[in-house]
This record gives structure tokens, C-alpha cells and sequence, in this order.
């Protein structure tokens, strides 16, 4: 095993990067200054090209769960842990909206913006609410269920309960479809049909249901299903 500090010092990951910037390193070299160390057994730049193997490229290292990194042997808990943090402060590097906290809502892109890197890419459903003042200002963001790959166990009596607890006056229903097709299916036509019938009950409106995909997004109210 040959290990990090074995090596010429112009071989090394972290100073490779300081005499030629983080542009010009490798995959390899990049996920070993996040691991930082390797195992008794490895070198870290062996630990991270088993990891580029797990994925089968660079960018799938992004859809690997905790679970999955840890049976990579070598990789523990703690180097799970960053790898992850270190995906997920990417992800948020790329958002152009940072939050949607108290931003007021002009159109359904503003949405589509946000959310696009939060569950774009996700392999399984996520369901989110947003719920908003009569302003409608967003009070709050809150993910409500998360589903399988094909579907989401969407109960109405979550999503008003938390209207009621934040003083919301009505709702934009946010998910994402992993196929990419924002095209909506018999289930997300069922349950948003639903959702505005039980509003009107509850004097707590719908106002949009928008669907994420890959690279584009679908509206309910801009398609004209919710009046």
C-alpha cells in the first residue's frame, strides 16, 4: 500500500490542489482530500476509487445512501457522514434561490427554481408543502411524506394540520417524479383533486400543486386544473 505521505509532495491530493487549483484534479484525487485518510489496508486515493467504482461515474456518487457507502469496506460512519455533508453543501452551491422562507411567491418558476436541486435528481418521491400568509408570502417549507420509486403515501389530514399549526391561509404542493416526466400521473390528479375539495371545507386554499422533474416542472394552476 502506498500511502499519501509516501508520495512526492507534488503527488499529494491537497497539495496538488494548492499549486494547481481544484479544477485540475482528478475524481480520485478530489474524493481523497474529502476522505482525508485511509484504512490500515488502503490508501485513501484506493478508498476513493473504490467509491468511483461503487458509483460507475462521478456523478452518481450523489445518489448513494449512507447505507450504501457503508458497505464500501473502509468506509465508516464518520467517512460516510462527510461525504455526504460534502454532496450536499454542492447541491446547495448551485441553488439560485437559498431559502424560500418568507419569500413572496410571484410565480410557479420561483418554485421550480428551488426545488429543482433539493429532489430534481432524487430516486424516490418527495412531498412537500409550502405554506403561505394571505400575502402569500411562504411561512414555511415543510417535507411531508416520502415515497417509493412510483408513489407517495399522501395524507390529507398532515398537510392541514400543519396549515393550521403555521396559520397558513393556503398551500402549494411540491414533488418530484425520478423518471424525470413531469407529466401528471392518475394518482397526482386523484390527490390534488382531493386536497382542493377538502380546502374549500377547511377555508384553506390550494393554490398550486407543481410537479419536478429532471429539467422542467409542471403546474397544476398555470395548466389550469386548480381555478
Amino acid at each position: 500500500m502506498i500511502r499519501i505521505k509516501d508520495l512526492p509532495i507534488n503527488d499529494r491530493p491537497i497539495e496538488r490542489l494548492i499549486m494547481v487549483g481544484a479544477r485540475n484534479l482528478s475524481n480520485e484525487e478530489l474524493l481523497a482530500i474529502v476522505l482525508k485518510t485511509g484504512t490500515k489496508d488502503e490508501s485513501v486515493k484506493e478508498l476513493a476509487s473504490k467509491i468511483l467504482s461503487k458509483a460507475g461515474k462521478i456523478e452518481n456518487i450523489k445518489n448513494l445512501t449512507f447505507e450504501q457507502l457503508m458497505n464500501i469496506k473502509g468506509i465508516g460512519p464518520s467517512k460516510a457522514a462527510i461525504l455526504l455533508a460534502s454532496i450536499e453543501i454542492g447541491k446547495r452551491c448551485n441553488r439560485n434561490i437559498d431559502s424560500l422562507n418568507n419569500l413572496k411567491l410571484v410565480n410557479s418558476e420561483l418554485v421550480y427554481q428551488y426545488f429543482k436541486n433539493v429532489i430534481g435528481d432524487e430516486k424516490q418521491e418527495y412531498f412537500y408543502c409550502l405554506y403561505l400568509d394571505n400575502n402569500k408570502r411562504i411561512i414555511k417549507n415543510k417535507l411531508l411524506f416520502l415515497g417509493t420509486l412510483n408513489h407517495s403515501l399522501v395524507h390529507p389530514r398532515e398537510i392541514f394540520k400543519e396549515a393550521y399549526l403555521c396559520g397558513a391561509v393556503s398551500i402549494i404542493c411540491v414533488h418530484n417524479h425520478p423518471t424525470g416526466n413531469i407529466t401528471p400521473s392518475r394518482q397526482d390528479l386523484e390527490i390534488t383533486k382531493n386536497l382542493i375539495t377538502i380546502g374549500k371545507l377547511l377555508g384553506i386554499g390550494i393554490d398550486d400543486h407543481i410537479i419536478i422533474g429532471n429539467d422542467n416542472y409542471y403546474s397544476f394552476f398555470e395548466n389550469g386544473n386548480i381555478m
